[in-house]
């Protein structure tokens, strides 16, 4: 699905944002893709979708390289960016002019989202509010069934309900066959959903780990003291008490608390 061998690049008269970067990701997952402000996230996302080209390295998607921009490519993958616009159109005629580019287009699956998250196909997009345009923009993406989504901050202008609305509607509609790639700051809005976590720090993968698999290693919990505690991995202060990342034991395991694990990962704990 995604292979990147010793990927390079730098935007002009920039310092080199990845150098010999790394990563391969088969489909069957719902993956985060997590890094601090100005970590790359977003810029590896373009070059995945054919907006970037490498200076340097080699870069496929199901085997195309994705600057080529093959029509086969572009017709197995759909982008969801973070900052977006629409022509002055309806719903409705927006689908009949685009769903034709992508040929495993479901308009079931469409039909059943725009009714979740309560869209009017007569509605013309232009009249709708961001967060009513970011739920057709996940819709319509969900509908395509093409094997690589990239979800570029999806919940950014989502409110509550329409977060919680998101997380049901996007894990009953993936399957095995496809790979869900999706970049947040919003860590909460998607652990629930996610089944494996990719960090970018420094221009490079740092982390890359299933959550079948954190949870195993390791324990997360919230105590009052770190007295009698075996010195844990990482620490943070907590309203009345400590959060605290240790080694997994005999204990059951724990629910992952993913802004935890980034922070220690971040903060070069020793996870090894």
């Amino acid at each position: 699905m995604i292979s990147i061998h010793q990927l390079t690049f730098h935007y002009r008269k920039q310092p080199a944002l990845f150098t010999d970067l790394s990563f391969q990701q088969a489909s069957g997952s719902i993956t985060g893709l997590l890094g601090k402000n100005g970590a790359g996230k977003s810029t590896l996302l373009k070059l995945m979708a054919g907006l970037l080209k490498p200076l340097q390295g080699q870069l496929t998607i199901n085997s195309y390289v994705p600057f080529d921009r093959y029509p086969d490519f572009l017709a197995d993958l759909f982008m969801v960016p973070e900052e977006f616009s629409f022509p002055p159109v309806s719903i409705d005629r927006y689908i009949k002019a685009t769903a034709p580019l992508y040929p495993k287009f479901g308009k079931e699956k469409m039909d059943q989202i725009l009714k979740e998250f309560e869209l009017d196909r007569k509605k013309n997009i232009s009249s709708l509010s961001h967060g009513q345009r970011k739920k057709f923009l996940i819709a319509f993406a969900l509908a395509t069934n093409c094997r690589l989504l990239i979800l570029d901050e999806p919940t950014n202008g989502l409110d509550i309900p329409s977060k919680s609305l998101f997380r049901k509607v996007l894990v009953s509609s993936v399957t095995d066959e496809q790979l869900v790639l999706i970049s947040t700051h919003q860590v909460k809005d998607i652990e629930t959903i996610i089944d494996k976590i990719v960090v970018l720090d420094e221009g490079e993968i740092v982390f890359n780990e299933d959550l079948e698999d954190i949870s195993r290693k390791w324990q997360f919990k919230t105590v009052a003291s770190l007295s009698g505690i075996e010195e844990p991995i990482y620490q943070e202060k907590y309203p009345g008490g400590y959060r605290i990342l240790c080694r997994a034991g005999d204990e059951d395991e724990s629910d992952i608390d993913i802004e935890l694990l980034f922070n220690a990962i971040v903060n070069k704990a020793s996870l090894n």
